[in-house]
C-alpha cells in the first residue's frame, strides 16, 4: 500500500508539471478571448513554427462581416509594422507571417473589426519563434524520457523521504532515463531544430540546455552518493532541484536569431545584453 501511495503522488505531481508546462511555456500557442455583439470568440494563436513554410495565423469567425488585419515585424526590433488583410475562406480568417531561419522571432498582432468598431486580440503583441523541422522519431522519444524521467525522480525522492530503500534502484534508474532523454536526445532535437548540439555552458547561455544539466549534475551525484550507503538526502535534494526545473517555462530564454547580424544567440545574459 505504501508503494501505491508513492506512485500515485508521483503520477499527481509529473501531470502537475505537465500541465504547467504546457501552461506557461513561450512556445506553446497563447489562448486569447474576445466578445464581439455578445458573441464570445475563444482563438489560439500560434507561438512556434517549424520547417520553411510561412506560418499560418487562422481563425474561426463564422460571423462574415468580421474581417481582420494581421501585423507584424521582426522581434526584438523598432521597425515598422507590416499590415496584411486577413483572408476568409467560409468560417475561417486566415494570414501567414513569412517563414524566418531558425531561431528567428516576429512579434505579431490581430486587430478585428466590424461596423467600423476595432477589436484587439491582445493588449501586447504575440512573439512567435521558427526553427527547423524536428522528426517525431526524435522529438517523441525525447519527451517521453524527459516526464519519464521526472516520473521516476519523482518516486525515488518520496521513496527517499520515506526511507524505503528502493530509492536507491529508481535513482539509477532515473539517471538512465534522463541521461537518455536530456543529454543524448535532447541535443539532437537541438540540432534539427537550430542547428546546434549544444547551446548550454560552457559555449553559451540557453536556459533550457543549462537546466538540464543542472538538474542530471544532481541526479549524477545522488547515483554516486548512494552506490555504497544510503544517503536519502542526496536523493530528495536531487528530486527537488528536477521539479524546480520543470517550474521553469520550457524553452524560456532560448535561441533567438539576431536580426541585424543574422547570428544566433542564446539564453538571458545574451539576450540583455543586446
Amino acid at each position: 500500500m505504501k508503494v501505491a501511495f508513492y506512485w500515485i503522488l508521483a503520477i499527481l505531481i509529473t501531470f502537475a508539471a505537465i500541465i504547467y508546462q504546457r501552461k506557461t511555456g513561450p512556445t506553446y500557442d497563447k489562448k486569447v478571448e474576445v466578445t464581439i455583439d455578445n458573441q464570445v470568440y475563444n482563438f489560439k494563436l500560434v507561438r512556434s513554427h517549424g520547417g520553411t513554410t510561412n506560418a499560418p495565423v487562422e481563425l474561426a469567425v463564422d460571423d462574415p462581416e468580421v474581417s481582420g488585419v494581421l501585423s507584424y515585424r521582426m522581434f526584438p526590433t523598432n521597425n515598422s509594422w507590416t499590415k496584411v488583410e486577413m483572408k476568409r475562406e467560409n468560417e475561417i480568417l486566415s494570414g501567414e507571417l513569412p517563414n524566418l531561419p531558425p531561431a528567428g522571432k516576429y512579434e505579431y498582432k490581430i486587430s478585428l473589426l466590424k461596423d467600423g468598431k476595432n477589436y484587439e486580440l491582445t493588449d501586447e503583441a504575440v512573439v512567435i519563434r521558427f526553427k527547423g523541422d524536428v522528426p517525431d522519431g526524435v522529438l517523441i522519444p525525447h519527451i517521453f524520457f524527459m516526464f519519464f524521467a521526472m516520473f521516476l525522480g519523482n518516486v525515488a525522492g518520496i521513496m527517499a523521504i520515506f526511507k524505503h530503500k528502493n530509492h536507491q534502484i529508481y535513482t539509477t534508474i532515473t539517471v538512465i532515463a534522463l541521461f537518455i532523454g536530456g543529454m543524448i536526445l535532447g541535443p539532437i532535437v537541438q540540432n534539427y531544430a537550430f542547428g546546434e548540439y549544444w547551446a548550454g555552458v560552457p559555449f553559451a547561455w540557453d536556459l533550457t540546455d543549462n537546466k538540464t544539466l543542472v538538474s542530471f549534475i544532481f541526479w549524477v551525484l545522488a547515483f554516486f552518493m548512494n552506490r555504497k550507503k544510503e544517503r536519502p538526502v542526496y536523493t530528495i535534494t536531487a528530486s527537488v532541484v528536477m521539479l524546480l526545473v520543470y517550474c521553469i517555462p520550457h524553452s524560456m530564454h532560448g535561441s533567438q536569431l539576431d536580426p541585424e547580424t543574422g547570428e544566433i544567440i542564446q539564453g538571458w545574459i545574451k539576450l540583455y545584453l543586446f
